[in-house]
């Protein structure tokens, strides 16, 4: 006989799976008319839209967003090497298959290792020279990762320091620019422990509040994966407890689209 709560848990999975799946594929069956026609709506919307046809599209953050990405590919836009083989690359590619008239670019920098502090030595060729309309950033796993391994003496209070001002410098630097905040997510396995906690906690806390602070459209990743290792294991979603297998990258780029589209 099937236990009931196992036959729950699959169908919950397979819940999650579809959605992804419509989610990320469901760009590739648009028609030519299907995608003019998101063109005119997108066309139609305010000046505080989100995105527009001519944005420039820029992800940043560290290895979760870098994602394996091509170096010498990278001063080309929309080109899947330079995109990696994570988030990044299957949100960016629903993009510009959904809006195919819009004139996207989209760009990926980010680089594995990096704390904030990082992204600020780097933000003037990584970021402002790129001209970008849309900034995202998914950072903070490395800044108490490596505090943890004795290999930097940051703090939560620092992480936030850092990060509002850097994203005081983008305001500046790019009026009108429209930020996306992705809160740092782990998950209790592989090199997640106890250890990580409550201090992981504060880094989450200290990204939101930049994000409230910047009127940045904020993406709920760590309460994404909560729900998901509700239904299957942590280790199904990322290996390691920090990056995400193809599974995870996939429900990432779900809930990063769905966190913009309703901005």
């Amino acid at each position: 006989m099937t236990n009931r709560r196992s036959a729950d848990n699959r169908t919950t999975r397979r819940r999650f799976l579809g959605d992804a799946a419509a989610t990320l594929t469901g760009a590739a069956l648009l028609s030519v008319a299907g995608c003019n026609e998101d063109m005119q709506r997108m066309s139609g919307r305010s000046s505080g839209s989100l995105i527009g046809a001519g944005s420039v599209v820029l992800f940043q953050g560290d290895s979760i967003t870098d994602a394996g990405r091509n170096r010498r590919s990278e001063g080309n836009a929309n080109d899947a090497r330079a995109m990696g083989n994570g988030y990044a690359l299957l949100a960016g590619a629903h993009l510009l298959a959904q809006y195919c008239a819009a004139d996207l670019k989209v760009y990926n920098r980010g680089i594995s290792g990096n704390k904030v502090f990082q992204l600020a030595e780097r933000w003037d060729k990584d970021c402002l020279a790129l001209k970008p309309d849309v900034v995202s950033i998914l950072i903070g796993v490395n800044d108490i990762w490596h505090k943890l391994n004795g290999q930097y003496d940051g703090t939560a209070e620092i992480y936030q320091r850092d990060y509002h001002a850097l994203l005081e410098r983008t305001q500046r630097e790019l009026p009108g620019v429209k930020l996306v905040i992705c809160e740092p997510f782990v998950l209790r396995c592989g090199a997640v422990n106890d250890t990580w906690f409550p201090e992981f906690d504060s880094y989450r806390a200290a990204a939101k509040q930049v994000a409230t602070e910047f009127g940045a459209v904020f993406v709920p990743f760590q309460a994404m994966f909560d729900e998901a290792v509700q239904s299957t294991a942590s280790s199904y979603w990322a290996a390691d407890g920090v990056h995400p297998t193809i599974a995870g990258a996939s429900l990432m780029a779900q809930t990063w689209l769905d966190a913009v589209a309703k901005a």
